[in-house]
Parts: C-alpha cells; sequence; structure tokens
C-alpha cells in the first residue's frame, strides 16, 4: 500500500517554451491602423499620464497589427522579452 499526501505534479510545465513562430522567425500580419505618437499627459477619462515616464518619440508612429494565425507568435509573447523588427512589402 501507498500514500501520498499532495496533489499531482502538473502535467505542463510551470512555464510555457519560447516557441519560433516560424523557422525563419518571420510572421505575417496585417496594419489595422497608424496614428501619431500621444501629445501631452491627456488620457481616458480619470486616466491621466502625469506621473508616468512614458514619452512617445517625437517622430514615431503607433501601428496596430493583426497577425491572423497566433500559432505562429511565441506562447510568452506577453513577457516583452522580444525585440521586433518590422519589413514592409507591396502588395
Amino acid at each position: 500500500m501507498e500514500i501520498i499526501i499532495g496533489s499531482m505534479p502538473p502535467l505542463t510545465p510551470k512555464y510555457p517554451e519560447r516557441v519560433n513562430g516560424s523557422e525563419n522567425g518571420n510572421v505575417e500580419a496585417k496594419i489595422l491602423n497608424v496614428r501619431e505618437t500621444r501629445r501631452g499627459i491627456a488620457g481616458p477619462s480619470g486616466m491621466e499620464r502625469r506621473g508616468t515616464k512614458s514619452q512617445d518619440p517625437l517622430r514615431g508612429r503607433v501601428l496596430t497589427i493583426m497577425v491572423p494565425d497566433v500559432e505562429k507568435l511565441p506562447r510568452d509573447i506577453e513577457t516583452g522579452e522580444y525585440k521586433v523588427t518590422l519589413r514592409f512589402n507591396r502588395k
């Protein structure tokens, strides 16, 4: 007879492994929106950015992109440990 106190160990790793989207790292995406950077401290209602140190570059642009296949993105992309480079090709 065997008595085990506690719970079973998880079947999956605690932190997901890094996964390259494709073999060469390229991921196709669609540009949804392009806008200028923020100016000033105004934010959504009641959420001013007065105390934060986030300042957008003067000559920058904010791109909103959509990746149609989530399997091509790294599983831990939310950690912010990735550098993203862009290459633009005309259709």
